[in-house]
């Protein structure tokens, strides 16, 4: 019976460990969120200049001095007048009920612009993450550990993408294959064919720092015993390499990628805006010119909640690669 009691225990207690282990990355995505919102409101409060000012400047277009009772108005309204406590209580409130705000040059909900121009944006991201990695896994898997002038030329390589700025490549490939070569539109709207030189531009980037990093541990993974071990049972070069080594080299890169996502985020906005495609990068460009805050604010907390929502799939995916890693 004690037995019986015993394993029952252990059957809840290993049920409960991957409810446990998603209620803390729920959390910590919680406290990212709310890092962000919080610096998003205080950064509202710090501009310089009232803020009533502002939103009136930036309806009527004039630059003039608004009288006092058009102050008190929108002070009213937006409830600039209540204390800082009070807005940042009911500024919380607004955004746990989906509400960012609503635009002071378009009047329209936050919401819905961020809405109408992220999708391009995430493709643009999602696009450039999957080429970094087939680009970082078939130079990995054909040039890892070998001593020959072709695996240092790309280790020079990855080092030279990774320390280049993205929106630089970008300018020299648009020069270089849209309007010199012509291959590519030199505006790249949203067709398939003008996603190539926007992804390119930020993937090679992020393929220098996969590539560094899934290299340098399956360098080291080759050397293993298991390693040599499949290759005495007479499995090839690429068969060991493909299905032995690089699973466990690619953990570094895989841990990566959660940071990469973040990265490749703000990246496209950048590269948006040197190819004029649509997304995020033309409203944030405008909403910085007219201070259009409530725009750039929820463009932040947008990027801080796919954020936190990258590292958990980074999590799981590390766990499904690995399953020695536990969920704890």
């Amino acid at each position: 019976m004690t037995l019986i009691l015993m394993a029952g225990n252990d059957a809840v207690r290993t049920a409960a460990h991957p409810i446990i282990w998603f209620a803390r990355r729920i959390l910590s995505g919680a406290v990212v969120v709310w890092a962000a919102a919080t610096f998003a409101f205080l950064i509202q409060c710090a501009l310089p200049g009232d803020r009533a000012q502002i939103i009136i400047n930036v309806t009527s277009g004039n630059v003039g001095p608004a009288s006092s009772a058009e102050l008190a108005a929108i002070n009213a309204k937006y409830g600039f007048d209540q204390p800082l406590a009070v807005q940042y209580g009911k500024y919380l409130l607004q955004i746990l009920h989906g509400d960012l705000g609503e635009s002071y040059q378009q009047h329209r909900p936050v919401a819905a612009i961020i809405g109408e121009q992220i999708g391009p944006t995430i493709v643009l991201a999602l696009a450039a993450l999957l080429i970094a990695w087939c680009i970082a896994i078939l130079t990995t898997l054909f040039m890892a550990g070998r001593d020959n002038i072709w695996s240092r030329l790309l280790n020079d390589t990855q080092i030279f993408l990774a320390t280049v700025p993205p929106y630089w490549l970008a300018t020299i490939l648009l020069v270089l294959f849209a309007i010199k070569l012509r291959i590519f539109p030199v505006i790249g709207g949203n067709s398939p064919i003008g996603l190539v030189l926007p992804t390119l531009a930020l993937a090679l980037e992020l393929s220098g720092f996969f590539g560094q990093a899934v290299q340098s541990e399956f360098t080291r993974v080759l050397e293993q015993p298991f390693v040599t071990s499949a290759r005495a049972r007479g499995m090839s070069d690429f068969g060991v390499r493909l299905h032995h080594v690089l699973r466990h080299a690619a953990l570094p890169g895989i841990t990566l990628s959660g940071w990469a996502l973040g990265k490749l985020l703000s990246g496209a906005i950048l590269i948006e805006v040197v190819f004029a495609r649509q997304g995020l990068g033309g409203i944030l460009v405008a909403a910085t010119s007219s201070r259009d805050v409530p725009i750039v604010s929820g463009a932040v907390l947008i990027s801080a909640g796919l954020f936190a929502l990258a590292s958990i799939i980074v999590d799981l995916t590390y766990r499904v690669v690995d399953p020695r890693m536990k969920l704890t």
